[in-house]
């Protein structure tokens, strides 16, 4: 029998409270609730989580405050924003903290239902890969990654990765100098099958460049215009 899933709602609009934790109840996950920053984060840092569901007005700290102190200490529990705070700049700047994923309010259970659950899957290729006989090293110019130790490096330097982060340089590193849609990446590191209507994958790029390129580093992933991106030298 596979365990109950822990999630933790950091949310102060009670009759939002409501409607999450009765659906998410039902579909057989355990929901504890916080109903302002400071106890969030309390909560958040000492139990464990499978899941956190974060508004970002809050009262005490807000949920970009309180996602940074969590990735301070928890670089693996995924992250869900919600926010009424829907433009790109807002967008951005909440998945600048550390979060995996966002929903702009007002939205439908079934769309929080299918994130959830596509977080949650995330989980599962990292206890395939530690019984499985792929490699676990893997090398591309002067990267390297241990997916056993879950460490990269880059001209001998550590990089230090989110987990979305990690799972995308991850797949890239397993397929260099083959061109990947954006479906592709979104399917492969994000586990869905849909346009989710964003441009998470630009993002997340972005900001894999940006460690990978520290100290005037060459570009390694590549832009393929009208097409998605690629991992090779210049």
């Amino acid at each position: 029998m596979r365990p109950v899933k822990r999630i933790l709602l950091i949310e102060d609009e009670s009759s939002v409270v409501s409607f999450i934790k009765k659906g998410l109840a039902e579909e057989g996950y355990e929901v504890t609730v916080a109903l302002d920053g400071n106890q969030g984060v309390q909560l958040a840092l000492n139990h464990e989580f499978d899941v956190i569901i974060l508004d970002i007005m809050l009262p005490g700290k807000n949920g970009l405050e309180i996602c940074t102190e969590i990735r301070t200490h928890n670089k693996k529990v995924a992250i869900l924003f919600l926010t009424a705070l829907g433009t790109a700049e807002n967008v951005v700047l909440g998945l600048e903290t550390g979060a995996d994923d966002y929903l702009v309010k007002p939205f439908k259970f079934i769309e929080l239902l299918a994130r959830v659950k596509t977080l949650l899957r995330r989980t599962e290729p990292v206890q395939q890969t530690i019984q499985s006989p792929e490699p676990q090293y893997f090398r591309f110019a002067d990267v390297e990654l241990d997916d056993y130790a879950k460490t990269v490096k880059r001209a001998g330097n550590g990089v230090s990765l989110t987990s979305t982060e990690y799972r995308l340089l991850l797949m890239f590193m397993k397929k260099p100098r083959r061109v990947l849609s954006r479906a592709d990446i979104l399917e492969q590191v994000w586990g869905v099958d849909f346009d989710m209507g964003t441009n998470v994958v630009d993002v997340y790029v972005n900001y894999l460049r940006k460690k990978l390129e520290i100290n005037g580093l060459p570009r390694l992933l590549q832009t393929v215009v009208g097409m998605g991106y690629v991992l090779k030298d210049e």
